[in-house]
This record gives C-alpha cells, sequence and structure tokens, in this order.
C-alpha cells in the first residue's frame, strides 16, 4: 500500500489503481460522481428552462424566452479523468477540481470547433453586490494548473459568521440603494451570502489574470440576484 503525504488532514485521497478489485471500487466511484455530476447538470437544464418561462410570462411572448440562449454549462467541484502532460509525458490522470473550474486553452481537444480558437469560457461569479467575469482558458494554464483557474472569489467568512454579523434586511437596502434587486430563499440566506462575507473578485481574477492561466474577456455588474 502506498502512503500518500496529504497538505491538510481536511483532504481525502482516493487513490486510482491497477488491480481488477480496486478497478471495481474504483468505478464504482467514478458512476457514482458521474450520477452526481448529472443530477447537477439535470437542476441546470431545469433553471434554464424556468428562466425562459419567466420571460416569456413577464414579456407576454414564447419568442422571449426562446431569446434566452444558455452560452455555456459547466460543472466545478467535481473530479474528471483528462489527459495532461505530467513528469515529462501525457499522461490520463484524475483532476479534481475543488473550488476549481476548468480553463482549457486554445486548441484542446476536449473543446467543440467553435471555441477552438479562443479557449474554454470560464464563468467566475462574484458576490451579490460586486462583480462577475467571463474568462477564457490559457495555454499556460494547460502546463501550469492542469486546465485550470478559480470559480470565485472565496469566502473570507464563514455562513454562521455572516449570519451572526450581517442583518438580511440592512444587505437588501444597501444593495436596493445600488440599482441591485436581491430575492432570497430566506432572511439567514441573504445574511450568508453578504457581499463582505467574500473576497473581492476583481482582486482574485487579477491574480488568475497575471499568472497567465486565465485571460479576462468581459466584467459584468449585477442587477438581480436569487439566492436559494
Amino acid at each position: 500500500m502506498k502512503i500518500v503525504q496529504l497538505a491538510s488532514c481536511a483532504l481525502l485521497a482516493a487513490g486510482i489503481t491497477a488491480s481488477v478489485d480496486a478497478a471495481n471500487v474504483d468505478a464504482g466511484k467514478s458512476k457514482a460522481m458521474a450520477c452526481g455530476a448529472n443530477f447537477a447538470w439535470t437542476n441546470r437544464s431545469v433553471i434554464t428552462a424556468r428562466v425562459r418561462d419567466a420571460f416569456s410570462s413577464v414579456f407576454g411572448s414564447e419568442e422571449a424566452g426562446r431569446a434566452v440562449r444558455l452560452m455555456w454549462d459547466v460543472s466545478h467541484n467535481i473530479a474528471k479523468e483528462e489527459t495532461h502532460r505530467f513528469d515529462g509525458e501525457q499522461r490520463r490522470v484524475m483532476v479534481h477540481r475543488k473550488g476549481a473550474t476548468r480553463a482549457f486553452g486554445p486548441h484542446s481537444a476536449d473543446l467543440p470547433d467553435d471555441l477552438a480558437a479562443v479557449g474554454q469560457p470560464v464563468l467566475i461569479p462574484g458576490d451579490m453586490g460586486r462583480a462577475s467575469y467571463l474568462l477564457v482558458g490559457t495555454d499556460r494554464a494547460m502546463h501550469e494548473t492542469f486546465g485550470s483557474t478559480c470559480h470565485g472569489a472565496g469566502r473570507i467568512r464563514s455562513r454562521t459568521s455572516a449570519a451572526r454579523e450581517f442583518d438580511p434586511r440592512e444587505v437588501v437596502r444597501e444593495l436596493g440603494e445600488r440599482g441591485i434587486y436581491v430575492r432570497g430563499q430566506s432572511q439567514r440566506v441573504i445574511a450568508e451570502e453578504a457581499p463582505l462575507a467574500y473576497k473581492d473578485v476583481s482582486m482574485v481574477v487579477d491574480v488568475m489574470a497575471s499568472v497567465g492561466v486565465s485571460r479576462k474577456v468581459v466584467r459584468l455588474r449585477p442587477v438581480g440576484v436569487m439566492k436559494g
């Protein structure tokens, strides 16, 4: 048995081996991960359909709903079997992106033809009061980070801490004064998701761009936020 030294005791190491018994176990892990991913894909598909229904209802036209196009849908916090250059050779590896998302560079074999020249779109959501970003992956990401970049700003306060510290009514009022409409599943959720519970996403994106693992394309300003 190989002993794996982990950077943190909070991390989990699930080995991938070639033995018959282990292969059966690994196949089960892979199927379980695929099941979870499919559940998420289905949920996002339902959300997309309901957004289109809402546009049709509000604007009184089915054409308005059909005009809402899905630009890109990608999983994060997931393990994927991919081919990367590692230890001087191309190897099939399992890449687990926790707090990260794919950022494949131009001409990657896993990109569709219409994106091959530019790289993979990377959606970086910010908090309710600041920006979100659209980035693209780079060749450097393929060499330095297994084709990965951040998938958000990251928290500086836990949900429990934010719920104690922030008044959800004040959060809604302050965002409303800035022209941002907020709707949350509960008052607690709004407090947990207060803008100051998160790092400044612009600073995080600047770091990713400065080290070359993703390239900035568009900065988006929030006008409406749903939290649930």
